[in-house]
């Protein structure tokens, strides 16, 4: 029997099969023809870790492993994935993290023929860390649409790591060595190619199985018409102070917030996410009394607001447990064409017959959209399709009648009344409890 001889490119030892197909165990993806081969590399960089209060900032060294593609034209999607080697800091001395409680986001830097930020993302699996064990963080993944031609390259900057509902943000202290290079060429009059993302699906935004938390574009670049098949946009999340006036005066609370969007038609459903846990309830609180709203500001290409809102509590609250504001959902019908931007706006909580308005101080831009423009579009006024209203009101900004006896327990309902985004503290605090308001 003869031997099957192997064939390989003149000057490079390596088979045929290998440029049509190279799989990267270690990065976890798989890459085609549409974007040439992948590579991979390693980088280390001295990294500033601020864990939550109470617990010292921790300087350490980061390890990450790039993969992109060697090759790829303008207009080609090409999959990023960011491997954790080593993460700068341990888990502290304080709690064991169970399996599945750690999850890492954070943003690559593109430079060169196209600077942008990438936004990486992932998943929510770790085994079990014991106290003072190493991190062991999912692979983060990304997209980025080229837009062109000439060398890309890509740099990991800061990333966060979300533990139990509270956040360890790490961030270079040093000049970072690029990780990974693209070679873009003018694209051909061919559609745009996508690279296959690691489940083999056309890219990771249009895959049925994708998430908003799976889909890492803090900018979203898509068009609203049908030539764009990303449908998924994740915004990033900002710090946003809010001064509060409620029944009991005025307060300060300052809240990582974040807007997600996902495309319907020429529309958008939004769902805005409060990152941290806010309180302990002071009080007892009944079924169905605390309701969430917010007007999402526009900018950009388009003005006005978008209403969304959460629902009640599906259950009675005790005292001591957990408060949180739920995922706030609305839609978003576009009242212009171009980039229009997306920032947390005005919150209003209405529970137990009173009503807490909490303005932003500042408001920085979540999320990016490419919008066209819709018949009665916001542009200008407030675009809801939910067109929620509140099922509680207020009365002369006071308490409402109770037919309490127990003036001190009514005053206690009050405080939670006037604001259920903080009670006599102006931060929100690191509460890992269950969510409470579903």
């Amino acid at each position: 029997m003869r031997k099957r001889r192997r064939v390989t490119p003149a000057g490079t030892g390596r088979p045929v099969a290998a440029a049509a197909v190279l799989v990267l165990g270690g990065a976890g993806a798989v890459l085609g023809l549409a974007a040439g081969p992948a590579q991979a590399a390693e980088v280390s960089f001295a990294t500033h870790c601020v864990p939550p209060a109470g617990i010292p900032p921790v300087d350490g060294t980061t390890k990450v492993e790039v993969t992109a593609p060697a090759t790829a034209k303008v207009g080609d999607t090409v999959n990023v994935v960011w491997k954790f080697v080593q993460a700068a800091s341990k888990n502290p001395d304080i709690i064991d993290l169970p399996a599945n409680s750690v999850q890492p986001s954070g943003t690559l830097k593109a430079a060169g023929a196209q600077t942008t930020a990438v936004a990486m993302q992932g998943t929510r699996e770790n085994p079990a860390i014991p106290k003072g064990g190493a991190m062991v963080l999912s692979d983060m993944k990304g997209t980025l649409k080229l837009t062109a031609p000439g060398e890309v390259t890509l740099t990991p900057d800061a990333y966060t790591v979300n533990a139990m509902s509270t956040d360890t943000k790490c961030t270079p202290t040093q000049t970072v060595q690029k990780a990974a290079t693209i070679e873009v060429a003018v694209g051909g009059t061919s559609s745009p190619s996508t690279t296959p993302d690691p489940t083999g699906s056309a890219s990771q935004s249009a895959s049925p199985s994708a998430s908003a938390s799976d889909t890492a574009s803090a900018s979203a670049s898509a068009s609203d018409g049908t030539g764009s098949d990303q449908s998924d946009f994740t915004g990033k999340e900002v710090d946003t102070p809010y001064t509060c006036q409620s029944p009991i005066g005025e307060k300060k609370a300052t809240s990582p917030i974040q807007i997600n969007a996902k495309k319907n038609g020429g529309s958008f459903d939004l769902t805005v996410q409060f990152k941290k846990s806010v309180m302990d309830s002071p009080a007892d609180i009944p079924k169905g009394s605390v309701k969430p709203s917010m007007e999402v500001a526009l900018g950009g290409a388009d003005k006005g607001t978008v209403h969304v809102e959460g629902p009640t509590n599906s259950e009675a609250i005790k005292s001591g447990d957990p408060i949180e504001i739920p995922d706030l959902t609305g839609t978003y019908k576009p009242g212009a064409d171009g980039r229009s931007t997306l920032s947390p706006g005005v919150l209003t909580i209405n529970a137990l017959g009173t009503t807490t308005t909490c303005k932003p101080d500042k408001s920085e831009v979540s999320l990016t959209l490419d919008t066209t423009q819709q018949a009665s579009g916001a542009s200008g006024g407030s675009s809801s399709a939910s067109g929620g209203t509140s099922s509680s009101s207020s009365s002369s900004g006071g308490l409402a009648q109770t037919g309490a006896s127990d003036h001190g327990a009514l005053k206690a309902l009050g405080l939670v009344a006037g604001t259920a985004v903080l009670l006599g503290a102006a931060v929100f605090t690191f509460l890992p409890g269950r969510r409470r308001l579903r």
